[in-house]
C-alpha cells in the first residue's frame, strides 16, 4: 500500500501543473509534462540550441480568469501564459540570434501545436554547446552531463528534472470501460473524436478516464419539473492528443461529445472539463496506431513520451 500510494505521488507531481488550454469558455487544460515535451521536441529542430529546462506559469495570476466550467483539482485559470526556458547554444552564430530562433519556435510550437494563450517567452542562456559536449566527453561512465541534461532531458524547472526520468512519464492508454456504465458510454463516444489517440488518465484514478460527478445514468436523474429542474452533472475527461491535431480543437470536440452523450442519458445541466495528457509524436503515432485509427490496442506499448504534434494541417482545423 505505501509503495502504491508512493508511486501514485510521484505519478501526480510528475505532471506539473495543469495549464489552461485556449481560454475560459474552451474548458480545457493540458499538463505542464505534456507541454513542455511538445516545446522541447520542437526546439530540437534548431541544431545550434539545447533546452536544458522550461517552465511554463501564469504570466499574470491576478488578472487570471474564471473557467466557464468547474476546473480539475489544482488546474491554473485560464490567462495569458509565461514559458522561461534556460538553453545551451552554439559559439559560431551570435547568441541574441540563437535566442530569437528558440524563442519563435517555442512560440509557434505552444500557439500552433497545442493552442496554449502566450504573453511571453523568456529565455537564458547558461553555457555554450561545445564546452558542454567537452564536459560529457572527459565524465566518468554513468556520470551527468551539464545541469538539467541528466537522463530524462529536462532541466531543475521542468517536471522531469524535478523527479527523475520516470516521474514523467506520459500516461499509457486507459483499460477499457464497460458500455454497461454511463461512464463507459462516455469513454466510447470519446474515443471516436477524430484526434484523440486514446483515452489517458493521469490525474486521479488512473483507471478512469472519465468521472462524472451528479446523476451517472438516465434511471439515476430525477424528471424536472417547473420546481425541481434536473440535477446538474459535471464530467472530467482525460485522453491523449493524436500527431496531426491542435490539441485545444481535439479537446473542443471532445467536450461537446461527452456533453451530447451525457445529455443522451437524461436531460439537464450538463458542464464537460477536458485535460490532456499526452501529445502523440508523428513517430510514435505511426509506430502505435493499428489500421483502423482507434490507437494502440497494447497499454504497455504507450509507455514512453508522446512529444510534439505535426505543424501540418493545422490550418485545416482552425
Amino acid at each position: 500500500m505505501a509503495d502504491a500510494l508512493a508511486q501514485a505521488v510521484r505519478q501526480q507531481l510528475g505532471l506539473g501543473r495543469l495549464l489552461p488550454l485556449g481560454t475560459e469558455h474552451d474548458g480545457a487544460w493540458v499538463t505542464e509534462h505534456a507541454a513542455t515535451a511538445v516545446l522541447r521536441a520542437a526546439a530540437k529542430e534548431l541544431p545550434e540550441v539545447r533546452v536544458t529546462a522550461l517552465h511554463i506559469d501564469l504570466l499574470a495570476p491576478d488578472q487570471a480568469a474564471e473557467p466557464t466550467v468547474p476546473a480539475p483539482p489544482t488546474a491554473l485559470r485560464p490567462g495569458p501564459l509565461r514559458v522561461a526556458g534556460e538553453f545551451l547554444a552554439a559559439a559560431e552564430q551570435p547568441l541574441p540570434t540563437s535566442a530569437e530562433r528558440l524563442r519563435a519556435t517555442l512560440y509557434a510550437a505552444a500557439t500552433d501545436r497545442l493552442g496554449l494563450v502566450v504573453g511571453a517567452v523568456d529565455l537564458q542562456v547558461t553555457g555554450l554547446l561545445d564546452e558542454a559536449r567537452a564536459a560529457h566527453a572527459t565524465q566518468p561512465p554513468g556520470g551527468g552531463g551539464p545541469a538539467g541534461e541528466a537522463s530524462g532531458g529536462a532541466g531543475p524547472a521542468g517536471a522531469e528534472g524535478r523527479l527523475g526520468p520516470r516521474a514523467g512519464r506520459a500516461p499509457a492508454a486507459a483499460r477499457p470501460v464497460s458500455d454497461a456504465t454511463v461512464e463507459g458510454r462516455v469513454a466510447g463516444a470519446v474515443a471516436a473524436v477524430p484526434g484523440v489517440a486514446r483515452l489517458a488518465p493521469a490525474l486521479g484514478g488512473l483507471t478512469r478516464p472519465v468521472r462524472i460527478e451528479g446523476p451517472r445514468a438516465a434511471t439515476e436523474a430525477e424528471t424536472p419539473t417547473a420546481t425541481a429542474p434536473a440535477p446538474a452533472r459535471h464530467a472530467q475527461v482525460q485522453v491523449a492528443v493524436a500527431a496531426g491535431h491542435r490539441a485545444v480543437e481535439v479537446a473542443r470536440a471532445v467536450r461537446e461529445r461527452a456533453r451530447a452523450a451525457l445529455l443522451a442519458e437524461a436531460p439537464g445541466t450538463v458542464t464537460v472539463a477536458v485535460l490532456v495528457t499526452a501529445v502523440d509524436a508523428a513517430d510514435r503515432a505511426t509506430r502505435e496506431r493499428p489500421e483502423d485509427g482507434r490507437g494502440p490496442q497494447n497499454p504497455e506499448a504507450t509507455e514512453s513520451a508522446g512529444s510534439a504534434t505535426s505543424a501540418e494541417s493545422t490550418a485545416d482545423r482552425a
